[in-house]
């Protein structure tokens, strides 16, 4: 159980370096109350138009980041390979 423990966890954390390395910043939207009907904007084909003042948090990583998380991962995933396998 350690050891499939240990390689999801390098895992993970290889794949979010290797998100890190791909990605500038990660943008995500804040949860707004819905608007009254007569507030409402226009309907597209896609949903609603976004309001203009739409709340939002910026997630930039640091220049460290994605290849500690990619070395940390890899070095956690050759942990857990060389776990003895428990009976």
């Amino acid at each position: 159980m350690w050891r499939a423990l240990f390689l999801a966890l390098g895992i993970y954390m290889c794949v979010l370096g290797g998100e890190c390395l791909v990605v500038d910043r990660f943008v995500m939207a804040a949860e707004q109350p819905k608007p009254q009907v007569a507030d409402a904007p226009p309907a597209t084909f896609f949903g609603s138009a976004s309001a203009p003042g739409v709340a939002h948090r910026e997630i930039t990583p640091p220049e460290w980041a994605p290849w500690s998380f990619l070395s940390a991962g890899a070095v956690v995933i050759l942990y857990a390979l060389t776990i003895n396998r428990g009976g």
